[in-house]
């Protein structure tokens, strides 16, 4: 959720008791809802939070969602509490997935540079693809990966130290792993959340955001990727990470 004080915008609202219960908590009033994708875990509390609060709900224009929304696309720019949040189409997981980013650049009030990017990106790992190809999830997360390095990633999942799990395995001489997978052990260890990660530290981490990487490439060529095939050995370490355990 982002909050000015006094209202707040939540994204992806898979249940609406917690929202509700965080904007009492707060004394905020609801002003709007960013939906990445149609997933229901992902938009399972718009029906409840509609019917408390009638705001605008943005989702993307491609997925079909569960009450009206207003479309979004590649390019689109939403502007809500005085923000603008720019639309970046990120197929992959899902045909239509989008994600929103605000450029603290020429908003200030923001303080750093925020992306929410729903199951797409997460830290140390992406989304599944259930619906879209490889080539087209690597082009999303290269995407993701040329924002800046101070960038939050605001995922929607705490995979973080699975993740990292696999991508010791992907790349076991990496010690920005090693010492990540460390201090998320901290985190968890008191119930700390491992998020917002940072796009400078996921170019470190993050096998599928370095499929350039030797290592990474040499690992993918094991498991029968062409070496030279950026896709290939993206798709190789994907299908490994589905039945990693």
């Amino acid at each position: 959720m982002l909050h000015d004080g006094q209202a707040g915008v939540v994204v992806d609202p898979g249940d609406a008791a917690p929202v509700i219960a965080a904007l009492e908590r707060l004394s905020l009033r609801l002003a709007g809802i960013l939906v990445t994708h149609h997933h229901g875990d992902h938009v399972g509390g718009l029906a409840a939070l509609l019917q408390r609060w009638p705001v605008p709900v943005w989702g993307p224009a491609g997925e079909p969602m569960p009450v009206p929304v207003t479309a979004v696309r590649d390019g689109d720019t939403v502007r809500v509490l005085g923000l603008a949040l720019q639309v970046i189409d990120v197929p992959g997981h899902t045909a239509g997935h989008v994600a929103y980013f605000i450029d603290a650049a020429d908003q200030p009030s923001i303080g750093e540079p925020v992306l929410f990017c729903g199951d797409t990106l997460f830290s140390a790992g992406c989304g599944r693809l259930f619906e879209g190809t490889p080539a087209q999830m690597l082009t999303s997360l290269s995407r993701l990966a040329a924002l800046p390095g101070d960038t939050r990633v605001c995922c929607a999942h705490e995979y973080t130290l699975s993740n990292l799990r696999f991508a010791r395995a992907v790349e076991p001489d990496n010690a920005a792993i090693a010492r990540h997978e460390a201090h998320c052990l901290g985190l968890r260890a008191t119930r700390t959340p491992t998020l917002p990660s940072r796009i400078a530290l996921e170019r470190q981490i993050n096998p599928f955001l370095r499929s350039h990487e030797a290592a990474v490439i040499e690992t993918a060529r094991e498991r029968g990727a062409d070496a030279h095939d950026p896709v290939a050995v993206f798709a190789a370490i994907r299908a490994w990470k589905n039945t990693y355990r």
